[in-house]
């Protein structure tokens, strides 16, 4: 099967990735709450420019009155000052609440979008097909989804409000500095404009050099956020295993292999800081240049008494909106490559979901769902996912009410064969028809446990109060697990709480409780002492009269099965289905 590679995240391919992220949302039903928030927010973002063209205005006033020491001119533009303050205010927190609504609408949509494909029956495949790409999917769809729309919202809003500084306040400097005149070397010269233009030259040398010292951030964040998620699931690994780990006396190759991936934390930590550091020392010195450069241009037709000080600190302030407005690049760039390393993270993961579901419909197996009187398998060959075959000629069919054994050694199979019959296995040829999937409950050697409470876990997978605690104690009891009714609301990890036992036992409670048509058990007993796996077995064939079984498993098991077939190495090399 192809492997997925990273999109190169530039140019072309950026505008294309950024568009297939954000129509996720803008696409849905909800982008007409979602256009009205945004344009409260765009609204807001020019209100908020404009109110500070205001307040530059009613600076410019104020001075003018303090050095012509006109009191009641002062106050009067002292009142209209403190008004212009106050609806800036104002502004300003309409403008980052009506943001941040519209983020977790955002964000929710395309988290929905990714959770939708990736907790999906072809997940499985996912690993098997494409696990380079697919690292961590948790901390892409819990952080990469975050940060990539708190990033597109904040840079685009951010950029829309230096266009409107730049329209609004480069206006304002280009009339200005429209008629000064410079006395340089007993000559006067007349530039119009003069200030903006050196704004705009300023920025874009900024620019230029920026771009030149900090393009290697985006490489460097996106194995930063590979590596922090590796460490993290590291220790979580631990958590969930820590039994395990404790009795095979595995703590220093634990602790050691945690502080392996610290290690490659801290090396590329060290990398991102020097970057940002000759990053920092270039943006914090061409801040500081850029503060002093109006001063220096205004201060020779101050001097020769061309302006006044309240058109210089007004030329300042106003110098210092445009250049803040052409330096957007500049002071975004940070944010900018950590934007585009979530980018590529999150187009690389939707690519390999798109790819693995393309591999799948292509995949070679036919799964009918037909009624639930049988399952069958027709010329059924079962293969590894790059062509190695494991199962071949696989003829068989289970009639509705049959129970059958299928044996066979470790290594030959079974597990495959039953993943299959859930339809998560479509490398290989032939036909599978079975019931739909509703009617079919697969019980696998080591059942899954969600996370909640123990009413939650013997219920699923239907949710939590499906069940009455009467009907789910008396199930409970039935499988030696009477002891644990007490805590039917307890929140634990019950994964690590009970034993490989109890989990088995838990599982076939699941069973009883479901009252499955179909019922695939994969070594679901394996756990189990032989008496206990009987008298578990005569419970299900006793409550469920009705339903079919097929167990697979490596013991021989006991006259529970009417037919009993194994699965038997050929001297081919292959393994085929054959009659006990």
């Amino acid at each position: 099967m192809p492997t997925v590679q990273k999109p190169a995240v530039t140019g072309r391919a950026l505008a294309r990735s950024l568009w297939r992220l954000a129509r996720i949302y803008w696409a849905s039903p909800d982008w007409r709450w979602g256009a009205l928030l945004l344009g409260g927010a765009i609204v807001l973002e020019i209100g908020s420019v404009y109110a500070t063209v205001l307040v530059s205005d009613a600076q410019r006033i104020t001075l003018d009155a303090l050095g012509s020491r006109d009191s009641r001119a002062f106050a009067s533009s002292i009142g209209f000052l403190v008004g212009i303050v106050l609806l800036s205010v104002v502004l300003a927190a309409y403008r980052v609440y009506v943001r941040q609504v519209l983020e977790i609408r955002w964000r929710r949509g395309v988290t929905t979008d990714y959770l939708e494909r990736w907790i999906a029956p072809q997940a499985y495949c996912q690993a098997e097909l494409h696990g380079s790409a697919l690292d961590n999917p948790d901390q892409r769809i819990a952080e990469d989804v975050r940060d990539f729309v708190s990033s597109a919202l904040g840079l685009s809003l951010s950029l829309l409000a230096s266009v409107a500084t730049l329209v609004s306040f480069g206006g304002v400097l280009f009339n200005l500095s429209r008629g000064w005149k410079l006395p340089i070397g007993g000559q006067t010269y007349e530039i119009p404009g003069l200030m903006l233009w050196v704004a705009i030259a300023f920025a874009l040398l900024s620019m230029w050099l920026t771009h030149l010292v900090g393009r290697k951030l985006v490489p460097i964040n996106f194995e930063r956020i590979k590596r922090e998620a590796d460490f993290r699931y590291g220790l979580v690994r631990f958590r969930d295993s820590a039994e395990a780990v404790a009795m095979t006396r595995g703590e220093e190759v634990e602790r050691l292999g945690s502080v392996a991936r610290f290690q490659a934390i801290a090396r590329n930590w060290l990398e991102l800081v020097r970057a940002e550091r000759n990053l920092g020392v270039l943006t914090q010195g061409l801040g500081q240049a850029n503060a002093i450069v109006p001063l220096l241009v205004a201060a020779a037709p101050y001097f020769a008494n061309l302006l006044s000080l309240g058109a210089v600190v007004q030329t300042r302030f106003a110098y210092e909106q445009v250049a803040g407005a052409l330096g957007w690049f500049v002071s975004a760039y940070r944010e900018i490559a950590r934007w585009r390393a979530n980018i590529e993270r999150l187009i690389s993961f939707a690519d390999a979901i798109d790819a693995t579901a393309r591999d799948v419909a292509e995949g070679g197996i036919e799964l009918a769902e037909t009624d639930a009187r049988r399952i069958r398998l027709e010329d059924l060959r079962i293969e590894a996912p790059r062509g190695h075959v494991r199962l071949a000629d696989l003829n068989a069919a289970v009639a509705a009410g049959e129970h059958v054994s299928i044996r066979g050694e470790a290594g030959t199979g079974k597990t495959t064969l039953v993943r299959a019959l859930a339809g998560i296995w479509p490398f290989g040829a032939g036909r599978i028809e079975r019931p739909p999937r509703e009617h079919l409950m697969i019980v696998a050697q080591r059942p899954y446990l969600p996370i909640g409470t123990l009413r939650g876990a013997i219920s699923y997978p239907s949710p939590p109060g499906t069940f009455p605690d009467e009907q789910i104690e008396e199930v409970m009891r039935s499988v030696d697990l009477g002891a644990l009714t007490a805590r039917l609301d307890d929140d634990e990890p019950w994964e690590q709480k009970l034993s490989a036992n109890e989990q088995q036992r838990l599982a076939m409670a699941r069973v009883l409780l479901h009252r499955p048509a179909w019922i695939v058990l994969d070594e679901a007993t394996s756990a189990l002492d032989e008496a206990t796996e009987r008298r578990l077995q005569e419970l299900l064939v006793t409550r469920l009269p009705q339903a079919s079984m097929i167990a697979v498993s490596e013991r021989a098991g006991d006259g529970t099965w009417r037919h009993r077939w194994r699965l038997a190495e050929r001297a081919d090399g292959r393994v085929a289905l054959e009659a006990a």
